[in-house]
């Protein structure tokens, strides 16, 4: 692929023996400067390079959902945002593929009840768990797709399987489903992803709905998503959710549509969408962010407070966004009340709920 930001002083260093992955890097000389004319890299990707200069730091940055947490939530929201983090770097770390570290972070998140998102999803009006998501590996744009997923506890997973083992990249219910017994997942029985907690706002939702007759949603919409940087620039995306308290049954929102709720994108960076889906999808916020990097020379951060600016007063909806570009700046902002976040990178653990929180520790390795 052609990367467009002419970088000084860049020796590609390869090293061919690691298995399943192959890299062609050819260099051409332009106005005085060295440009990476093409990058290829195989399906299962994991780096052999070394930058000269300013190296890009691997990072994971994962998000729980935006909305108004409540303050009891804080601690486990915390914790599981920080673990994540800390699952998907590691596993950056071992394998080298952003692809793998933002699925094992996004795995992590779906296992915890207290995030929506695989065990502990929102239900629909009919108590019914629907789950969507989508993954997104920046280097070739190859991406997977799944809704109206049921009964297993990794949307995210099935998502990525679509990309890799059929000839789609997006499915959903019973075609879905089919692949997801085909690959041999744990399909649970049903009800299993139903928590106390989901059938409490629910019941919440029906009240307030029987009370004022209105349509919105209740509680935290909710969302979780994961993007990684290695230090070759390459770059993934990865959000998994289900969804919205209430929904009617088939309700399909922003996380699984690339463009919208995802996307990864070697030229630009990788971002993760949380909040009302239905103005997140029609405002197309994650492709807007991404072009104000790669048009506008916005920084990620700058692109993503001007893109949910924009869609808050436009919809008076609100969203969040985790970002990060092809040279490891990171984009974290939302509009919302609340926004869970954590990442790592290097030794340093980040992590904030609250509008600027920034609270810093030492990983012991």
């Amino acid at each position: 692929m052609q990367f467009r930001h002419s970088i000084q002083h860049i020796i590609g260093v390869m090293r061919q023996s690691i298995n399943d992955f192959v890299i062609q890097c050819f260099i051409m000389l332009q106005c005085s400067s060295i440009s990476v004319v093409s990058l290829i890299l195989s399906k299962n990707l994991r780096q052999a390079c070394n930058l000269v200069g300013t190296p890009i730091q691997p990072t994971v940055l994962v998000h729980g959902g935006s909305g108004n947490i409540a303050d009891v939530k804080l601690p486990k929201i915390r914790i599981g945002v920080k673990r994540a983090a800390r699952i998907g770097f590691d596993v950056l770390q071992r394998t080298g593929s952003v692809l793998d570290a933002v699925e094992q972070a996004v795995n992590s998140l779906e296992e915890d009840g207290n995030f929506n998102a695989g065990y502990g999803s929102a239900l629909t009006y009919e108590s019914q768990v629907e789950m969507d998501a989508a993954i997104m590996h920046g280097a070739q744009l190859e991406a997977g797709c799944v809704s109206l997923v049921r009964d297993i506890i990794h949307p995210i997973t099935l998502a990525r399987r679509i990309m890799e083992k059929t000839r789609h990249r997006y499915l959903a219910g019973e075609g879905a489903m089919r692949i997801a017994a085909a690959e041999g997942f744990d399909i649970l029985p049903k009800g299993a992803l139903v928590t106390a907690a989901s059938l409490e706002s629910l019941a919440k939702f029906k009240e307030i709905l029987n009370k004022t007759g209105g349509s919105d949603s209740y509680g935290s919409p909710g969302t979780v998503g994961a993007v990684a940087v290695d230090a070759c620039g390459n770059v993934a995306a990865a959000t998994s959710t289900g969804g919205i308290t209430g929904k009617l049954p088939g309700r399909i929102g922003d996380s699984p549509v690339l463009g919208a709720g995802t996307y990864a994108d070697n030229e630009s960076g990788a971002v993760s969408a949380t909040g009302h889906g239905e103005s997140i999808m029609r405002f197309n916020v994650v492709s807007r962010v991404l072009a104000l990097v790669h048009h506008s020379n916005c920084t990620i951060q700058q692109a993503a407070e001007q893109v949910l600016g924009e869609m808050t007063k436009r919809f008076n909806e609100t969203a969040g966004i985790i970002a990060i570009d092809h040279l490891g700046q990171l984009g974290i902002y939302f509009t919302s009340q609340r926004m869970s976040w954590a990442y790592q990178r290097g030794t340093e653990l980040h992590c904030g709920v609250d509008p600027d929180e920034d609270e810093f520790e030492i990983v012991i390795q």
